[in-house]
């Protein structure tokens, strides 16, 4: 079991990333609810942001790589726009307990 924060450490339309022992993931919070994904970016499979903690567009709404742009649903991890549409964000387990977001 691993926690990665408090719910509350996580601003609403914000995210945050984790190192877990070289494998990095991130958490979304939209509409008070957490979205969990692999920090991986499904056209080249390289890390989403370029800043940390930067996984988000500048209006808050998509999830956006940095390296060329593309655009995922925050809710879906689903590619909405830029070379891999079709494809998605690969989503991580989790549960909420006490406040904190655990990984399953």
């Amino acid at each position: 079991m691993t926690v990665l924060c408090a719910v509350n450490d996580i601003e609403e339309d914000s995210a945050r990333g984790f190192d877990l022992d070289g494998r990095t993931v991130f958490a979304v919070k939209k509409d008070a609810q957490v979205f969990v994904y692999l920090n991986s970016c499904p056209h080249l499979g390289i890390p989403l942001e370029f800043q940390p903690d930067e996984f988000l567009d500048m209006d808050n709404h998509f999830i956006q790589c940095a390296n060329h742009g593309a655009l995922f649903e925050v809710e879906t991890g689903d590619c909405v726009a830029g070379p891999c549409v079709g494809q998605a964000l690969q989503a991580i387990a989790f549960h909420l307990e006490d406040g904190n977001i655990v990984l399953d």
